[in-house]
């Protein structure tokens, strides 16, 4: 049994189904859900303007922040109707590539299984494996559940 799960969300419909997963896991027996949104900077870096760099950076933390927030609310209120008492939520936010980010976060939290959502929110990835969750799943050293 998982006793800290890394869960990696992006706001989107798989992350959030992964989310319903990761609480599902662990809700009897308890266990802390560290949920890591990673901001992409390679995105970021390719674009030619600093300015444009450091608004979208500032907007995408945002995003992040909201998506985290929600995410939290949305499990407590539906999922676990006020009964996730024996889990404890650990919020990040971190920046890179979201495969990278996901793995090593997972190894210096200590965590025993990573969860992700199949597909993020970019259009061609939803219809196939996404291609953060395929490049988690090769570099991770735990087990990692990818929900669809």
């Amino acid at each position: 049994m998982s006793k800290k799960i890394l869960l990696a969300t992006d706001g989107s419909e798989a992350s959030q189904r992964a989310g319903e997963y990761a609480v599902s896991t662990v809700k009897l027996s308890g266990a802390d859900i560290i949920v890591l949104n990673v901001i992409d900077t390679d995105y970021l870096n390719s674009l030619p303007q600093r300015d444009l760099r450091e608004k979208l950076d500032e907007e995408l933390r945002e995003e992040g922040k909201k998506a985290l927030k929600g995410f939290e609310k949305k499990i407590e209120d539906e999922k676990c109707a006020g009964k996730c008492k024996n889990i404890n939520f650990i919020t990040l936010i971190k920046q890179g590539k979201p495969a990278d980010v996901i793995s090593e976060t997972a190894e210096e939290e200590g965590a025993d299984q990573i969860i992700i959502g199949k597909s993020g929110k970019h259009g061609l990835e939803k219809l196939l494996l996404g291609s953060t969750a395929e490049r988690v799943v090769r570099k991770a050293k735990v087990s990692v559940s990818v929900v669809p």
